[in-house]
């Protein structure tokens, strides 16, 4: 059951702010061990960070550009054969996945795309990454709806081992999200091998949940298998949800959130058909990024949720129940990056971050001493 929650904070001490910043976050659940904050790289208007080595990953820009940072030489490459974007209001280059095969790495992008009619829909390429340039580019998938709207496109990845996943926003219509003919305002499931069968003829073979608004989080679960998602609301409301096939997550008929000009929208429960938010926020924190942190480099994170926050210029760190549902959360490293667009855990347990700002930079969050688990 979903639980409403107003957002906290905790302090943290700077010692040092020339591009490497060693500080102790003070709270009851961050161990004050030292925690080295790195500045791997600037980059204007990031949005997506996918890894692709152990020292090697990629970056999204926002204006059409994707980058590959080298996190041991703190250098960038530009990449050659990225897709045409259309950077407009929220739109652009937005996410990156990468699938690792014996035949190379493939690279996923989602982006705004400008149609022959000077509209606006969301597409979703491959290519393979051949040096520095991407080449065998295609659009496996193309959004059947076109508008001229610029905000709500979501465009988040994520990949298991037989399918890529992608958040769609409603496009700034939220009749969209209730019709499961209709792409916007869903969770789209792509197979990686081999077509997608459908199990409901009454859904459009590729998606495989309505009912969201702009959900910019999109990750598995190691443990579980699951896929979990979270979405901005409107004003308040901001959502995760734990992703099922063929459910529905209520948007617009459901909302726990306001209108911007007042008053409700729609209902603020669940009714039979629709399914519950595991955790809202009210006020909204504007969440984008999402990860699990299984490594072994902060014991303290170990098993819990990382979730950028825009609004609030932090990480959400979210701890589980012995059932595996958010219970407690705390907004850590407040105004250390600014706008916190997307987050990733390396093989090391080192984790990345990068911001949603003209001057963003990639940071590097490491520990010089290395806590077992146990």
């Amino acid at each position: 059951m979903w639980k409403r929650i107003f957002t906290s904070s905790i302090f943290i001490v700077i010692f040092n702010i020339l591009g490497l910043l060693d500080f102790k976050a003070t709270s009851a659940e961050i161990n004050t061990s030292k925690i080295k904050i790195e500045k791997i790289g600037t980059v204007y208007l990031p949005w997506g960070l996918a890894i692709l080595t152990p020292y090697e990953v990629l970056v999204t820009t926002k204006i059409g550009k994707l980058f590959l940072f080298n996190l041991n030489t703190k250098t960038k490459t530009m990449i050659g054969g990225t897709p045409r974007s259309a950077f407009y209001r929220q739109g652009g280059l937005l996410d990156v996945a990468v699938q690792k095969t014996k035949d190379g790495n493939y690279v996923f992008l989602c982006y705004s795309k400008l149609t022959a009619n000077k509209n606006l829909t969301v597409a979703i390429s491959k290519s393979k990454l051949l040096g520095n340039k991407l080449i065998k580019t295609r659009d496996i998938f193309t959004s059947n709806h076109l508008s001229k709207s610029g905000v709500h496109f979501g465009c988040r990845l994520a990949l298991n081992d037989i399918h890529l996943f992608a958040s769609l926003g409603d496009r700034g219509d939220r009749t969209n999200a209730q019709n499961p003919n209709n792409h916007p305002g869903s969770i789209i499931k792509i197979p990686l091998h081999g077509k997608t069968t459908t199990g409901n003829l009454s859904w459009l073979s590729e998606i495989y949940s309505i009912g969201h608004r702009n959900p910019q989080g999109l990750h598995f679960q190691k443990s579980t298998g699951q896929l979990w998602s979270h979405e901005h609301g409107p004003r308040g409301g901001d959502e995760i949800n734990i992703i099922n096939k063929y459910n529905n997550y209520g948007w617009p008929t459901i909302s726990y959130g306001k209108e911007y000009i007042g008053g409700d929208i729609g209902l603020n429960y669940s009714p039979k058909g629709f399914t519950d938010p595991i955790w809202i926020w009210t006020p909204s924190i504007a969440p984008s990024g999402l990860t699990f942190y299984e490594g072994k480099m902060f014991k303290e994170f170990y098993g819990k949720l990382l979730i950028g926050a825009l609004k609030y210029r932090c990480i959400y760190l979210i701890s589980l129940s012995s059932n595996n549902q958010p219970e407690k959360e705390e907004c850590i490293f407040k105004n250390i990056f600014g706008r916190v667009r997307d987050i990733e855990v390396m093989a090391d347990g080192s984790i990345l971050v990068i911001n949603d700002e003209k001057n963003g930079h990639l940071f590097r969050l490491s520990r010089t001493h290395i806590t077992n688990l146990k």
